[in-house]
């Protein structure tokens, strides 16, 4: 019952790998090149090299579900954005179709359902998660779609809401909101085919993603 997490190193990655490793559940962390593996294996996580942009379907292997937080970052073009949040994503559904995972819980953007409403600089990366997207909604493999709002490093409060008109449209969301609402739907193994927007509110965790 392993859940594979790509991106792992990732703020977002980071963050759900330790809370999810406190709270017993089994996973491996998907990393680029072993200079990465030190904070993982101080903290007891199991890890596996693999490249989005090279051969990654060992990872795979003896696993049940996959975490794809992954992302090419606010430092690379729109090049890697179409090889890593794009076709990376693509090639990880299929490979979890191929083996017959249980689940495919995938980690989006709150405007990629509209991608020329974000800011210019942003269209290329929600346009990438639009058409990843999409492409996981029609593969047949039972998914969850997590769509947080603009990303901040506040601290965690755990207390979210799931609409901008609970926020008096306030789009924002912390990453360690993010990495709590993974850990509860990593758990949540009944929730299948659905689509959540994450943003920082009042309500519990349970009740936005039930």
């Amino acid at each position: 019952m392993t859940t594979l997490v790509i991106g792992a190193n990732g703020q977002i990655g980071c963050q759900f790998c330790a809370l999810a490793h406190a709270a017993g559940e089994p996973i491996r962390a998907m990393i680029r090149h072993p200079g990465q593996q030190p904070w993982f294996e101080e903290r007891g996580i199991e890890t596996v090299i693999a490249d989005l942009e090279g051969d990654f379907t060992h990872a795979f292997d003896d696993c049940d579900q996959v975490v794809f937080t992954a992302g090419s970052g606010p430092h690379t073009g729109p090049d890697k954005t179409l090889l890593i949040d794009l076709y990376g994503a693509i090639r990880a559904v299929d490979a979890a179709r191929e083996r017959g995972l249980s689940r495919f819980l995938m980690v989006s953007a709150m405007r990629a359902e509209n991608p020329q409403a974000a800011p210019e600089k942003l269209r290329p990366y929600m346009a990438a998660k639009f058409a990843a997207d999409a492409y996981l909604r029609a593969s047949g493999m039972p998914h969850v779609i997590l769509k947080p709002g603009r990303l901040t490093d506040d601290p965690a409060s755990e207390r979210v809401a799931a609409s901008l008109e609970e926020t008096d449209g306030e789009n924002r969301v912390s990453r360690g909101n993010v990495a709590h609402a993974l850990l509860h739907l990593v758990k949540a193994r009944e929730l299948v085919d659905r689509e959540f927007v994450l943003l920082d509110g009042q309500r519990s965790m349970a009740e936005v993603l039930a």
